[in-house]
This record gives structure tokens, C-alpha cells and sequence, in this order.
């Protein structure tokens, strides 16, 4: 009965599948959404990508969890509804959304199409929105956003392609761009080929960089080089290998997600070269300042990107026929999938089928 509030919460029944507690364990949920407001886009959700953050949201471990929790911020659909004062979309339209569908819209951030960085940015789910309720996410069937907040998907990509370049791709193509490692013959490393990592390999290459993945897991040499296109690669547990790129690259995007040692990276880094985090290890890493002095070696981190980046990357992705490796799977499949995704059992993306697989139950 304590579940009824949020199906009536909003206008709008709603279905999809949510966690209760830090268990993080998936099932049916029936909840409400907003009605399209004159500045909204509605769409029917298709498909939505399976983040690792959904991990850590799902059992709290960043302790900002509110339950029930509806993940999911890599979100495809089809516009079925906009509202009255909506300029740029029509039913019909392949769209998308993000991490992110709001923002103060007036502060030094949001003038500069930075939202992301924006003090009072609202995130995609579990978070509070304006009316004061929580934001649901994309393991969902339908969402309403603002359409400031939604990304036009282009004809060329499939929208069970395009929804994890809604975190994944924006994720590593921001920092490739504004830390000035998209030239063409430039030396990037590459940290982890999972979701993230995956990506910023094609991203990079697309740029003209050369590029060497960093794995503990010597088994993915091959489809590294041969299937995803890097240069080379490197275990970064054999010392030898390590020893022998120290000093080679110009910077480096470090998708990890745990807990692993910065000095080794730093040390692969050329003078001024730039070691950038992108993955959210739930603790603190260690960072030892006297690796950064020789070489004026900068460690800086980045976080998705603005809407106005988000769409210029879907572009660019679209152009040059950038698309993520996925899984795609059944909602009811999810929670074999999260276990899975913990294991780095996936090349390289999950992405559930929402249209031909989540099924409305009665309550």
C-alpha cells in the first residue's frame, strides 16, 4: 500500500522497474509521471543503456540513493507529445536523454552550455526535480523532459546504438576535446575497455590519435587492437611493458570505476601531459603530488558534458559511424545483467529493449 503514492503522485500511470532498498535487486514498479508541460517532450522510451553509475546508485554507494529508484540516464525513444511551446521537436522524432534534465538555466555554468556543472543541475533520477518530486529514469516506458534536456538522435543511428552515447560517449568525448587530445597524431591512453573505455578508443581514433589501451586483463589484447582499432596495448601489472611507455603519451582517459594506483599512469604521461578521471571509484585514490612536479604533469577529471556538447558528439558520432558495442537484452533480464556488469561480463554495453520487453502490471 506505501507504493500507491507514487502512482498517483502525477496526472500520468507510469510503469517500470525499481529498486526498494541498497539491495539494489530490480523488480516491477508502478509509479506517475508529469504532464507534458508547454516547454516538455514525451516520448516512448525503446531502449536504455545499463551505466555502471546505475551500480552504485543502486546500492547507495555514493550515499545519495533515494528509494524507490528508477535508474537509467541512457535513454532512446520516439516523441509521442510536445508541449505547446516546443520549438524543436515533433512527434515522431528519435530523441534521447541524458544524465541530466535540468538546471537553474541562469547561472555562469548554463550561459557557457556547461548544465552539467551547473550548482543546482537536477539528474535524470533519483534526485529532486522543481515540482519537488523525485526523478525517475529510463527503465522505464515513457519519460517527460524539458526539451532543453533532450538530444536529437541522427537518421544514421539506431537508437539501441545511440542511448549509451548519452553517458558513455559523452562522457569520454568532453574530456578527448577540452583537454586538447583530439589532434591528429597525438599519443592517448586509454584506462579500462569497458563501457567508457570502449568509446574513448573509437573517440580518439576518430580524432586521429594514436592509441594504447591500459588493462590488468592481458585477454583483451586482441579485441583491443584488432576489433576496436587501437594501436597498442599494455597489462599494466607487467612492469616491464609500463617501463618500457614511460614518458610516451600525451594524455590519458581513465574510465576505472575502482580502486587502482595514479602514480604508474602519471607515469606513462610526457611533460605537461594530462591524466584524466572519468570513472567514479567510491573511494578516495591516492595521489602522490611528487609524480606530478617532474614534467608539470597535470591530473584533472571531467563529468559528462553540456547539452550543447551532447548533441555536437551524437553528431560527430553519427558522421563517422561511432557505435557502441552492446548487449541488448529483456528488462526482466536486468538483474543478471548488474550482477554481470560488476564482473565486467559485457562487451561492452547492456542495453534493454524497454519497447518489446517491459510489460505494465496491475496493482
Amino acid at each position: 500500500m506505501a507504493e500507491l503514492k507514487y502512482e498517483f503522485e502525477h496526472p500520468r500511470k507510469a510503469f517500470g522497474w525499481a529498486a526498494r532498498d541498497a539491495s539494489g535487486v530490480l523488480s516491477p514498479f508502478n509509479f506517475s509521471r508529469r504532464e507534458t508541460g508547454e516547454h516538455d517532450v514525451t516520448f516512448k522510451v525503446m531502449y536504455c543503456g545499463i551505466c555502471h553509475s546505475d551500480l552504485h546508485m543502486l546500492k547507495n554507494e555514493w550515499g545519495v540513493s533515494v528509494y524507490p529508484l528508477v535508474p537509467g540516464h541512457e535513454i532512446a525513444g520516439l516523441v509521442t507529445e510536445v508541449g505547446s511551446k516546443v520549438e524543436k521537436f515533433k512527434v515522431g522524432d528519435k530523441v534521447g536523454v541524458g544524465c541530466m534534465v535540468g538546471s537553474c538555466r541562469s547561472c555562469e555554468s548554463c550561459y557557457a552550455d556547461l548544465e552539467n556543472h551547473c550548482p543546482k543541475h537536477i539528474v535524470t533520477y533519483g534526485a529532486k526535480y522543481v515540482d519537488g518530486t523525485i526523478t525517475y529514469g529510463g527503465y522505464s516506458d515513457f519519460m517527460v523532459a524539458d526539451e532543453h534536456f533532450v538530444i536529437r538522435i541522427p537518421d544514421a543511428l539506431p537508437l539501441d546504438a545511440a542511448a549509451p552515447l548519452l553517458c558513455a560517449g559523452i562522457t569520454v568525448y568532453s574530456p578527448l576535446r577540452y583537454y586538447g587530445l583530439d589532434k591528429p597524431g597525438f599519443h592517448v591512453g586509454v584506462v579500462g575497455l569497458g563501457g567508457l573505455g570502449h568509446m574513448a578508443v573509437k573517440f580518439a581514433k576518430a580524432f586521429g590519435a594514436k592509441v594504447t589501451v591500459i588493462s590488468t586483463s592481458p585477454n583483451k589484447k586482441k579485441e583491443a587492437i584488432e576489433h576496436l582499432g587501437a594501436d597498442s596495448f599494455i597489462v599494466s601489472r607487467e612492469q616491464d611493458q609500463m617501463q618500457a611507455a614511460i614518458g610516451t603519451m600525451d594524455g590519458i582517459i581513465d574510465t576505472v570505476s575502482a580502486q587502482h594506483p595514479l602514480a604508474p599512469l602519471i607515469g606513462l604521461l610526457k611533460s605537461n601531459g594530462k591524466l584524466v578521471l572519468v570513472g567514479g571509484p567510491p573511494k578516495p585514490l591516492e595521489l602522490p603530488a611528487y609524480s606530478l612536479l617532474s614534467g608539470r604533469k597535470m591530473v584533472g577529471g571531467s563529468t559528462i558534458g553540456g547539452m550543447k556538447e551532447t548533441q555536437e558528439m551524437i553528431d560527430f558520432a553519427a558522421k563517422h559511424n561511432l557505435k557502441p558495442d552492446i548487449e541488448v537484452i529483456p528488462v526482466d533480464y536486468v538483474n543478471t545483467a548488474l550482477e554481470r556488469l560488476l564482473k565486467a561480463d559485457v562487451k561492452y554495453r547492456f542495453v534493454i529493449d524497454i519497447s518489446s520487453t517491459l510489460k505494465p502490471t496491475t496493482s
